[in-house]
């Protein structure tokens, strides 16, 4: 028998929540929430007004129906601030750090460039210049490459990603396309000296659902990053990152393609 909820009132408010997010954005009305949640009409009205007041129910002054308010929406978008990603994921990073004896990042998408909000090294690494906090371009690293193509920007677009970078460099648009091109095909994306000299990357993106939320990449020399290292660093990443991810994110399908390949 199914243990009864120690505090009906919070049980009939969740329901509720949980019929409204059903509803989508255009709503529903009181009878069908109040069918769907399986509360009388009345309870259902007094548990919307107080979530109403509270943001997380909206109503059409039109229609009358309810709908999800923004506090509820933001509530969910809190959890995955590049803060609480960071620290989500940093047991992830460390053990791929290890397995990989390489340089880890985590990265979060914001304009035209990657955030770093978290960076591990093993013991004994190569330097690099990034830093948390840091802000790279996206166009020329292995993160922002991932991102464009887990995001499914379409090329048409990608022209403006290199209005940051230096005229004549190392990233041309037939570049980032093709780059961008073969990340969506296998799931991980490639820099080969094109942030910073004599450095290679190999980035995936973190999905939530079918949005890309952040990216992660392992940094070694150019010069080691081979065809057959970047097949190790992924066996690596799907190996040891993915049954670490918190519930909710997960890498992509492909790059357990590339993996297994």
């Amino acid at each position: 028998m199914a243990q009864k909820p120690v505090i009906e009132a919070v049980d009939r408010a969740l329901a509720l929540l949980d019929a409204l997010a059903g509803a989508g954005p255009a709503g529903a009305s009181l009878a069908e929430l109040a069918e769907q949640a399986e509360v009388n009409k009345s309870t259902a009205y007094r548990a919307l007004s107080t979530l109403r007041l509270r943001g997380f129910a909206d109503q059409d002054d039109s229609s009358g129906f309810y709908r999800l308010g923004p506090a509820a929406y933001e509530l969910g978008e809190r959890s995955y601030s590049p803060q609480n990603l960071a620290q989500a994921l940093h047991p992830a990073l460390v053990t791929l750090s290890r397995a990989a004896q390489e340089v880890v990042h985590l990265g979060v998408p914001t304009g035209d460039h990657v955030l770093y909000v978290d960076k591990v090294e093993p013991e004994r690494s190569i330097r690099v210049s990034s830093a948390v906090g840091q802000p790279v371009p996206v166009a020329s690293t292995a993160m922002g490459r991932a991102l464009l193509a887990a995001r499914n920007v379409p090329d048409e677009l990608l022209g403006g990603y290199l209005k940051d970078l230096p005229p004549g460099g190392a990233v041309s648009l037939e570049r980032l396309r093709t780059s961008v091109h073969q990340a969506r095909a296998r799931g991980y994306a490639v820099e080969l000296g094109e942030n910073e000299p004599d450095v290679g990357c190999i980035g995936t993106a973190i999905m939530r659902g079918a949005l890309a939320v952040a990216a992660l990449s392992v940094t070694t020399l150019a010069a080691r990053m081979t065809d057959a290292r970047q097949q190790e660093l992924v066996a690596l990443i799907v190996r040891e990152v993915a049954p670490l991810l918190p519930q909710g994110l997960s890498l992509l399908p492909s790059l357990h393609g590339s993996a297994g390949g």
